[in-house]
């Protein structure tokens, strides 16, 4: 194994911005932009309608900038000077949602759509690290690894702030709107202390030498490496298959993140329940992240991608038409968490085996972009809601309906992902 140093130091990386995805994203920003942001009164459906165009814009941004952010990149201009530029931007958007007032949804939105840009591009040259810390005999497992740092580390900061959440008066706080706030203080904290020691320890080995360049050079370079590797991707069928089918059930998984609290409210949960069930998946895809590593050696990542992708097909039906309990809603967090962990690591260590090492940030600025332009989901679900609602369907009902269609994406996905491994040249498909 490579040195050690630098392997964790990687790993903190995801232990660090992870707090972002679990504790705004999937959290406290859906509970806030409902209860408080977008102000009483206004109903569920139009406060998920406001949520999903905004993850339908922050995606179609990231997905633009991701063209073109890996080629320029591997240009010259460094892999953790954007990470670092984009991580400030992430932890700043975060820490500015402290000073939004109640009732002023379009700022709120604003700052979460830059706080996904920063995640997600920050992610982008994060990603690309991949193949600098780890070599072929162990990248799965690194891949995995990361992961799980990111689960645990997210976990503990998001408990934290669910506690402040709860009692608010155990740390002096006047209300549960003032621990909210608070919280997103401690992601954007968090984000920058534990970032630290990649920008310290990792070493970009596959760097290309860096030299300086007019603007205009380099734009017309980053078009070429761009219109380069797309042509590359199109020429390979089996990567071509593997990002299509990715899309679509990285877009199932997006949507259950984005999603998932928005949608236990509108069904009628309370905000413990929802915030508990958050926490059951991050405990359990710590477990299981490690587990589909290890796992992805004896029988093949292949396989192991596909399975995860199937629990979530059934957990999307079983859940969105027949979950009625609280206790049901935890449980169905649990399942996802065995199945995310695992199709999350293991889908980017598969990818990093099928393209050229020495050109693993462009390449990766695709995968990026596919992962990044996963915004069909939230978009049906609030289409399919507000359609079945106009058709006469009670709101809860509607959510349910909306919800149940994000099986349509894991279903295709599994087709798509089965027709890439028969393609495949690597040595654990199935």
């Amino acid at each position: 194994m490579r040195n050690r140093r630098e392997i964790y130091s990687w790993c903190l990386y995801d232990w660090a911005n992870s707090a972002f995805i679990l504790a705004i994203v999937s959290g406290f920003f859906p509970l806030f932009f409902k209860v408080y942001y977008c102000g009483a009164g206004t109903s569920v459906v139009e406060t998920t309608a406001r949520l999903g165009v905004g993850n339908t814009v922050a995606g179609i941004v990231i997905a633009l900038l991701s063209l073109i952010l890996g080629a320029v990149a591997d240009s010259g201009a460094g892999k953790k000077r954007f990470l670092l530029f984009f991580a400030a931007l992430g932890a700043a958007s975060a820490a500015s949602l402290f000073f939004v007032g109640q009732g002023a949804w379009m700022p709120a939105l604003l700052l979460f759509i830059l706080g996904n840009i920063g995640f997600a591009c920050s992610n982008l040259f994060y990603d690309s690290l991949l193949i600098d810390v780890a070599d072929g005999k162990n990248i799965d497992f690194v891949s995995s690894m990361g992961f799980a740092f990111g689960y645990i580390g997210g976990v503990i900061l998001f408990g934290f702030d669910v506690w402040m959440m709860v009692k608010p008066e155990t740390f002096g706080l006047g209300s549960l709107e003032d621990a909210v706030k608070l919280s997103f203080i401690s992601v954007a904290v968090w984000w920058a202390v534990f970032s630290v020691p990649l920008f310290l320890f990792v070493k970009e080995k596959n760097r290309k030498a860096s030299t300086r360049r007019k603007v205009s050079t380099a734009v017309a370079d980053t078009v070429g490496a761009v219109k380069k590797t797309f042509l590359a991707i199109i020429r390979r069928k089996e990567l071509l298959l593997f990002l299509i089918a990715y899309w679509l059930y990285y877009d199932g998984i997006n949507t259950f993140i984005r999603m998932a609290v928005d949608f236990g409210l509108s069904i009628g949960f309370g905000p413990e329940s929802l915030m508990a069930a958050l926490i059951t998946t991050q405990l359990t895809a710590f477990p299981s992240s490690l587990l589909f590593g290890y796992l992805s050696a004896k029988i093949g990542a292949g396989r192991m991608i596909f399975a995860g992708v199937l629990m979530y097909l059934l957990i999307s039906v079983a859940g969105s038409l027949f979950m009625r309990t609280e206790t049901h809603f935890i449980i169905l967090a649990a399942l996802v968490g065995l199945a995310q962990g695992g199709i999350q690591a293991l889908s980017r260590s598969y990818f990093a085996k099928l393209i050229p090492p020495d050109e693993s940030t462009e390449y990766f600025g695709f995968y990026n972009v596919v992962s990044r332009f996963a915004v069909a989901g939230p978009a049906v679900v609030g289409l399919v809601a507000m359609i079945s609602r106009g058709a006469g369907a009670g709101e809860t009902t509607a959510s349910r309906i909306g919800m149940s269609a994000i099986a349509l994406f894991f279903a295709a996905g599994l087709i798509l992902l089965r027709l890439s491994f028969t393609k495949s040249p690597c040595s654990n498909r199935p």
